[in-house]
């Protein structure tokens, strides 16, 4: 059996010129969830208080995807093979854990105070959160440019944008409550803030974990790659095709190819690997040939590994 492996090798990382909207955002966001905590707390809002909790998350995001850029341009080492890209991954794990218990516990709170509304300082809480769209806002115009060009810049773009919107309910509800004097609605406000935040974190949660066990990227369908692979020229059979993910931005490939007309050359190997770049997004192809049908391979049944 005679076997031949091909790299396509694609460095993901954030364009430099992100690199000082991530400070500014950053610095930004931090400043401001400082602000909506302190004036929470004085105006007595669970609704500030339930939207600095998603200023935070937003703020991880910011910084899982700054981390993931800065990761991503490390070498490789002789104990780290791939670098340390999956930690992108981890971080965004680790992000959803603790997002799910922060909406637990602003939650209970909010469900506490229907029961017992308390007055709120509804127009300090309508001007700091108008000044959160305001921050907001701007942080999601310094990320629009490079959205399409970028998932890291994309997802940093996405949560601001959101941010900024639910920074205009807790306005609009702190309206509502100096209109009609229901202090209830600061509450009800803090439980719809939860849901967004909990809709949000589900599918972080639920990536993340599908990523860290390795499975196929959501993007791609394995069924399409092994039938491309299995059409290749000379291509008789394939086995032991794996599809994971690297990091949140890269997705690596391994398969063996059975061909018995005997080795194709690098120029098949280079095809096939920028093929799978270009039409399935997979960045890192490694593809071993195999030329006698005859002799049997140890990992040619799906089950084994």
């Amino acid at each position: 059996m005679a076997s031949h492996e091909h790299h396509n090798h694609s460095h993901d990382h954030a364009p430099a010129d992100f690199g000082r909207a991530f400070v500014i955002g950053t610095a930004l966001n931090v400043t401001f969830v400082i602000v909506e905590v302190v004036f929470g707390l004085l105006s007595n809002s669970t609704a500030l208080l339930a939207d600095a909790g998603h200023n935070v998350s937003d703020i991880l995001g910011l910084l899982v995807s700054w981390v993931a850029a800065v990761l991503a341009k490390r070498p490789p080492t002789a104990t780290y093979t791939y670098g340390l890209r999956s930690s992108s991954i981890l971080a965004a794990l680790f992000n959803a854990m603790f997002l799910l218990v922060a909406v637990g516990a602003i939650g209970w709170e909010a469900v506490q105070r229907l029961s017992n509304p308390q007055p709120v300082a509804s127009t300090t809480v309508m001007v700091v959160a108008g000044i959160g769209i305001l921050v907001n806002g701007g942080t999601a115009l310094m990320f629009m440019s490079g959205r399409k060009g970028d998932i890291n810049i994309e997802g940093a773009f996405l949560h601001m944008a959101a941010d900024a919107m639910v920074s205009a309910g807790v306005v609009i509800a702190a309206l509502a409550i100096l209109l009609t004097g229901w202090q209830w609605l600061d509450a009800a406000a803090s439980l719809a803030i939860c849901v967004v935040i909990l809709w949000s974190t589900w599918g972080l949660l639920r990536k993340s974990t599908r990523m860290s066990l390795a499975a196929v990227p959501e993007s791609i369908d394995p069924a399409a790659v092994r039938d491309f692979l299995s059409k290749q020229p000379g291509v008789s059979e394939i086995h032991d095709l794996h599809i994971w993910a690297m990091s949140t931005t890269t997705t690596a490939l391994t398969c063996h190819l059975v061909m018995p007309s005997g080795h194709p050359g690098d120029e098949f190997l280079q095809h096939v690997t920028a093929a799978l770049e270009h039409r399935f997004q997979i960045h890192h192809s490694t593809l071993q040939i195999e030329v006698s049908e005859l002799t049997a391979c140890r990992l040619a049944p799906d089950s084994v590994v």
